[in-house]
C-alpha cells in the first residue's frame, strides 16, 4: 500500500503514528490546483517505485482545512516528509522528477544503512564494500573486531575516520594499551563491564599525571561522554571534571 488517502479523522493514526513505522510522505493537494495535478503523478510513481520503505499520504486541503491550518501550509502543492512522528524535510510547488527522487531517496535507507542497521559481521563488510567510506559501519566493525582481540584491524578501520568520536576513542584506546605507558587497566575493565560511571572517575583521574598521553585519554572519556549524551547527568558532571583535569 504505497499510496493512501487521509482525512483529518485518520491523519494522526494513517501519518503521525505510521510514520513511527517507516517515512510516510504528505501530499497537501485540491481539485482546483494545476501544478497539483502536475505534481501527484511524481510522487505516486515514487513511492510505488519504493512500495514497503515509504507512504505516500494524499490529503484534499479544501476538505481538511484544519489539517492544513495546523501545518500552515499557505501554498500548494505542498509536501512533507514525516518519520518519527514529526516532519523532517519538505517542499512546495512542483518538482521535476529526478528531484521528487531524490527528495524520495534521502528518506529510505541506502543498501549500506541497512546493512548497518543489521549490525553483524558479514552485513559490516558488504555495507564497506557497498559505501567504503562509511563511518559508522567501519566504527562497529572495529568494535566487533576489537572485542574478540583482531585489534590490528580494528585499529586500521579506525584511523582517519572524520567526525566520529567512537573511532577517535577507540583509536585511541587501541594506542594506549599497546604503548602501555599509562595504567588505565581497572577503567577499560570498567568500560568493558559497562559501569561507564567508574570508567570516567579512573579515565579523568588518570590524565595529570599522563604525559605525552593526554589527548588519548580524552580521546576514551569523549566517546563516552557522546556516546551517554548531551543531557545525560552523568555527562554533564564528567564534562565538568574533564575541563578542570585539562586546564
Amino acid at each position: 500500500m504505497a499510496v493512501i488517502d487521509v482525512t483529518e479523522q485518520d491523519f494522526e493514526r494513517e501519518v503521525v503514528e505510521r510514520s513511527r513505522e517507516l517515512p510516510v510522505v504528505v501530499d497537501f493537494w485540491a481539485e482546483w490546483c494545476g501544478p497539483c495535478r502536475m505534481l501527484g503523478p511524481l510522487l505516486e510513481k515514487a513511492a510505488k517505485a519504493r512500495e514497503g520503505q515509504v507512504v505516500l499520504a494524499k490529503l484534499d486541503t479544501d476538505a481538511n482545512p484544519r489539517i492544513s491550518e495546523a501545518f500552515r501550509i499557505q501554498g500548494i502543492p505542498a509536501v512533507k516528509a514525516f518519520r518519527d512522528g514529526r516532519v523532517v524535510d519538505e517542499f512546495v510547488g512542483a518538482l521535476p522528477p529526478a528531484q521528487v527522487d531524490r527528495f524520495f531517496d534521502a528518506l529510505v535507507p541506502s543498501e549500506a544503512d541497512a546493512l548497518v542497521a543489521a549490525g553483524d559481521e558479514p552485513s559490516l563488510r558488504r555495507a564497506l564494500e557497498v559505501e567504503p567510506t562509511n563511518a559508522e559501519a567501519k566504527v562497529k566493525l572495529a568494535e566487533l573486531l576489537f572485542e574478540r582481540g583482531e585489534r590490528e584491524e580494528a585499529a586500521e578501520l579506525v584511523r582517519n575516520v572524520a567526525g566520529s568520536f567512537r573511532a577517535e576513542g577507540l583509536a585511541a584506546r587501541i594506542r594506549l594499551e599497546d604503548q602501555d605507558a599509562v595504567d588505565l587497566s581497572a577503567a577499560f575493565a570498567a568500560l568493558d563491564e559497562g559501569d561507564r560511571e567508574r570508567a570516567l572517575e579512573l579515565l579523568i583521574g588518570a590524565i595529570p599525571s599522563a604525559d605525552g598521553h593526554r589527548d588519548d585519554v580524552r580521546r576514551v572519556v569523549v566517546a563516552i561522554l557522546d556516546e551517554l549524551g548531551v543531557d545525560h547527568p552523568l555527562a554533564r558532571d564528567a564534562r565538568r571534571r574533564l575541563a578542570a583535569a585539562l586546564y
